[in-house]
């Protein structure tokens, strides 16, 4: 596969992806549950359920939010780092600012998940965040993107996950046999204890040390993702001659390949985000590549980007309403503009304020649009 170097093209689909990823963040989850609540639905009660992590194995569509933000930040990769190259940009440049890149995403994940602040050395956390997570998987899948071929990219990208598995299976937990994967003790647990010490989380929550290898993982398969959409790859099975058309479906097939395989996988070994295990980078990455298809296909391919346009919005300033849902409280303020509806409401009124607060972010963010105010790092 060979991909093309001229001038790029902002990418829509992707855009409305990170769009549609955040909106679960700042309030979209919770309007879901409060409505179940109110109304007490069983579908809606399914998908109430969906809006909350496991607690250790298995999967609901809550677990694929993080996963989903370092796919797309692989997806980023090829676009931006080629574009640099371009202009002529030298890698020793590149790699500083993803290593600085890295720096702050990882200061303002301790800030946002780990108390930072408090300056607490006891509560003093320095991988625990979907931030840091980010800025780990970024800075090396730059390295290994600018240093090696495609081919080779899925190589690593393979013997990574299989050389986590064979952690996972094979090398045992003192006191404790092999391929024994518990909440608060397993392999990857003793080994941030005798990484961080005295930093280490004593309860179920992790430090992502050794998960770091699927972090890593998975933001390569968003960098292929892109590379797929950037690149001539003809498959003879396909016999679409349009050639955005032919990606779409390549990216569909990609997905549900991995997705099946990960299924396989998870009768011997299940998906567990918590530790970020080989099953669960397939499973959440193969969800991906099925969303990045038909985001692409339905925005960037037949053009209907209308209907995108309000994700678009929180997708372009992710990381700035990411951290001003945590520092300011949207419910709190929406709750001045209708609390009067409470007692007409009743049940209902949690509804009403939830979508209240969500209308507030949103306003916010497209205020910010309008301006071209648009926060990265």
């Amino acid at each position: 596969m060979t991909e093309t170097v001229l001038k790029p093209v902002r990418l829509e689909s992707l855009d409305a992806l990170r769009g549609f990823d955040m909106l679960w963040i700042i309030g979209g989850g919770e309007v879901v549950q409060s409505l179940a609540k109110a109304s007490n639905s069983g579908f809606l009660n399914i998908l109430s359920k969906q809006m909350e992590h496991v607690t250790w194995e298995g999967f609901h569509f809550e677990d694929l939010i993080m996963p989903l933000f370092l796919f797309m930040a692989g997806m980023s990769i090829p676009f931006s780092i080629s574009k640099r190259l371009t202009l002529g940009e030298s890698k020793k440049k590149i790699y500083l600012h993803a290593f600085k890149r890295c720096i702050i995403l990882l200061i303002l994940g301790m800030i946002y998940e780990d108390n930072l602040l408090a300056f607490d050395l006891d509560n003093l956390f320095f991988i625990g965040s979907v931030l840091g997570a980010i800025g780990i998987g970024y800075f090396f899948s730059t390295i290994i993107y600018t240093r090696m071929n495609l081919k080779n990219q899925i190589w690593l990208t393979a013997g990574l996950l299989t050389a986590y598995w064979s952690i996972l299976t094979f090398v045992p937990t003192p006191g404790q046999q092999s391929g024994v994967l518990l909440p608060e003790s397993n392999i990857v647990k003793f080994v941030e204890h005798a990484v961080f010490g005295r930093f280490a989380i004593n309860g179920v929550r992790y430090m992502w040390f050794l998960d770091t290898v699927g972090f890593v993982s998975t933001v390569m398969t968003g960098v292929f993702a892109s590379t797929i959409i950037r690149g001539h790859l003809r498959l003879s099975f396909i016999k679409s001659s349009d050639g955005q058309i032919h990606k779409a479906l390549i990216l569909a097939l990609t997905g549900l390949v991995i997705v099946c395989t990960s299924l396989v996988l998870n009768i011997w070994f299940p998906a567990i985000k918590n530790i970020w295990n080989p099953t669960f980078v397939l499973l959440t990455s193969g969800l991906s590549f099925l969303l990045i298809a038909l985001f692409y296909f339905v925005i960037d391919v037949k053009g209907y980007k209308r209907w995108a346009f309000w994700l678009k919005v929180i997708g372009m300033n992710s990381i700035a309403v990411y951290l001003g849902v945590h520092f300011f409280s949207f419910g709190g303020l929406a709750n001045r503009f209708v609390f009067g509806l409470e007692q007409f409401l009743g049940a209902y009124y949690p509804v009403i304020q939830s979508m209240a607060a969500l209308t507030i972010i949103y306003i916010i963010l497209y205020w910010m649009y309008k301006k071209g105010t648009f926060i990265k790092i």
